[in-house]
């Protein structure tokens, strides 16, 4: 039986990590694929007042978030749901799903994604945003390449109007 060995040892302190613009939302990078043998990877996700990450699913990944601070809604499949701090919640892979800014003051999660690899889409989307506001065809050029789908969704437009969100560019 081949032995697997276990990753480095790798501590972030509270601050640290790279810290980028998605668009809608930020991200601060806090574990890497290559720090945990491409197992998990850890994000961080503030989301400011009327933040929306449009519907989509991811085909090679789950997504497993834990709110920090302030409301964030999520809608994944028919189900639809606000958590404040201490929520948890599940992504599963090849589920239409969206989050966005559920109340009046800026909101933060925790990112966890499985197995690793897709924290790579963030950095490939906070690298082109570097270069001012990304065109919609160059972020949906670097989703496929991330097995990342966006998706229309008929519900959209009611969370959209429930909760006073601004939604960034692109499919809706």
């Amino acid at each position: 039986m081949e032995s697997v060995q276990a990753p480095d040892l790798t501590v972030v302190r509270p601050g640290d990590g790279r810290a980028g613009n998605l668009g809608s939302i930020g991200v601060v990078f806090k574990l890497w694929g290559h720090q945990t043998n491409g197992d998990v990877s850890v994000v961080e996700h503030p989301f400011p007042v009327g933040a929306l990450v449009p519907p989509h699913l991811h085909t090679r990944e789950d997504e497993y978030s834990i709110v920090t601070e302030g409301e964030i809604g999520f809608r994944s499949g028919d189900r639809e749901v606000v958590l404040g701090p201490g929520g948890y919640i599940t992504k599963p892979r090849n589920e239409l799903h969206a989050m966005w800014n559920a109340g009046k003051s800026p909101a933060r999660m925790i990112e966890i994604i499985s197995p690793a690899g897709f924290e790579l889409f963030f950095r490939d989307l906070v690298d082109l945003a570097d270069n001012g506001p990304p065109d919609f065809a160059d972020i949906a050029r670097i989703a496929e390449s991330y097995g990342l789908e966006f998706g229309e969704a008929t519900w959209l437009p009611d969370v959209i109007a429930r909760y006073g969100l601004n939604p960034p560019p692109g499919p809706r």
